[in-house]
């Protein structure tokens, strides 16, 4: 019988060793589109709005818990003996819970929350006990249907025949499922298989005939069932995860000039009216107003840029970095960790690093905020309307006051009064004759 409205919780299986990786840490700790694996299939079993949300892990499991510390209760499996086994590490710290149980997993990214709201809909409308999520791709399990087309069995491909390998019809091995079905089922698997393993796809059959009913429901979009082992894998579902967020950018009014070409993390906001030219690569949680303009092969990490911004062609905005309204950044500038006043220009060949820039203030070509003595940064005050002429250097702390001027070439080791102008570099000397003295190059 069906569980109906007794509530849901949702189970994460995420301690593999994640061998074919090849990696120094956890799979689940790997990245795509500036999000670790685990956090995917976090994000969608929030967004359900579970009693429970807890995640077995294994590999490196202090790091996981720490990375996701608050979001989720944590358990160990400490020996991997399969998909079944690590479920029931998870009996005890669920076993006062009798509404549904949704498996996921911490290395299958692309699922979508409509996806397993579907499954949700299904098993409440059908009333089955236990409701699969399967694929039209070669997926490790095979579904087995009887004569009428009912689901019987899950195979797994180092068991099963020729015949069974033939069967198009893969399973995900997410499942929503009863909590009484699941703990009385698992209690019954044993581990006699090739693998020595305790499966999970054991469920399906014994459900079947113990008279459950079981349900499929086929995947519409075979990526969302895309597991991560390698890093090739890794690859093409960062490509799925970066083509959904331009899309959903494009949707809200962004322009894009290639998309295949723009790398947007997931967790980027980005306003209308806004223009991505090819190369730009957004990262972390930057944050883009309204007709922001970002000209070709332009980086940005974890900034904020205020409505109006245009930046680049080849710009690099370093953490914490925010630009206020209608600022202009140009070509070949380095910006970290600063605020840049609303209207201000840095548009070549600057570094502003730790700075405060004021409303109007101009940074000439070459101009270099000096921010470290090689110990410790400091910071450089820039007020509204200062003007920094070109190849100069700013060493900092200093502050530059309203309307102040710093002449090109300067070298600038003190604060500058308002409206006062800073020269500070060596007077030119012209030694007559110097180049008929000089001695003459050998040719080779």
């Amino acid at each position: 019988m069906g569980s109906g409205a007794a509530g849901l919780s949702v189970l994460v299986l995420a301690a593999g060793k994640g061998t074919r990786m090849k990696s120094s840490r956890a799979k689940v700790l790997h990245e795509i589109a500036g999000r670790p694996l685990l956090g995917f299939p976090l994000a969608v079993a929030e967004a359900l709005g579970p009693e429970r949300l807890v995640v077995v892990i294994g590999r490196d499991a202090d790091l996981v818990r720490e990375r996701f510390d608050g979001r989720a209760q944590f358990v160990l499996q400490a020996e991997q003996r399969g998909t079944g086994h690590a479920v029931l590490a998870a009996r005890e710290t669920l076993a006062d819970f009798g509404g549904d149980i949704l498996i996921l997993y911490g290395d299958t990214p692309l699922l979508r929350e409509t996806t397993l709201r579907h499954m949700i809909d299904v098993k409440a409308t059908t009333r089955a006990d236990l409701v699969m999520l399967s694929a039209l791709v070669p997926l490790p399990g095979r579904v087995v249907r009887d004569a009428a087309g009912r689901v019987s069995r899950i195979v797994e491909v180092t068991d099963a025949t020729p015949e069974e390998l033939a069967i198009p019809e893969g399973n995900t091995g997410v499942y929503l499922v009863s909590s009484d079905l699941l703990w009385k089922t698992l209690a019954q698997v044993d581990d006699r298989n090739e693998q020595g393993e305790i499966y999970l796809t054991d469920l399906v059959a014994r459900a079947v005939a113990d008279g459950r009913r079981v349900e499929a429901v086929l995947l519409a979009d075979a990526d969302e069932s895309l597991g991560i082992n390698t890093r090739a894998e890794l690859a093409r579902a960062a490509a799925v995860v970066r083509a959904r967020k331009n899309d959903a950018l494009m949707a809200n009014g962004v322009t894009f000039v290639d998309p295949a070409a723009t790398y947007v993390d997931v967790d980027v906001e980005i306003g209308s009216d806004s223009l991505l030219e090819p190369g730009v690569v957004i990262t972390g949680a930057s944050r883009l107003g309204v007709g922001v303009h970002v000209k070709a092969h332009t980086v940005i990490e974890s900034s904020r840029l205020d409505d109006g911004v245009v930046i680049g062609p080849m710009a690099h905005l370093r953490p914490a970095t925010h630009l206020g309204p209608r600022v202009r950044v140009g070509n070949f500038v380095e910006v970290k960790n600063s605020h840049l006043g609303e209207e201000s220009k840095a548009d070549h060949l600057s570094y502003i690093g730790d700075a405060d820039v004021g409303r109007h203030a101009h940074f000439g070509c070459g101009v270099i905020t000096v921010n470290y003595d090689g110990v410790s940064k400091h910071r450089t005050s820039v007020a509204e309307g200062a003007f920094v002429g070109c190849n100069s250097n700013l060493i900092a702390p200093i502050t530059l006051e309203k309307d102040s001027y710093v002449a090109a070439g300067s070298t600038v080791t003190h604060d500058v009064p308002a409206g006062a102008l800073a020269v500070a570099r060596e007077r030119q000397r012209n030694v007559e004759g110097w180049r008929a003295r000089r001695p003459s190059k050998k040719k080779s």
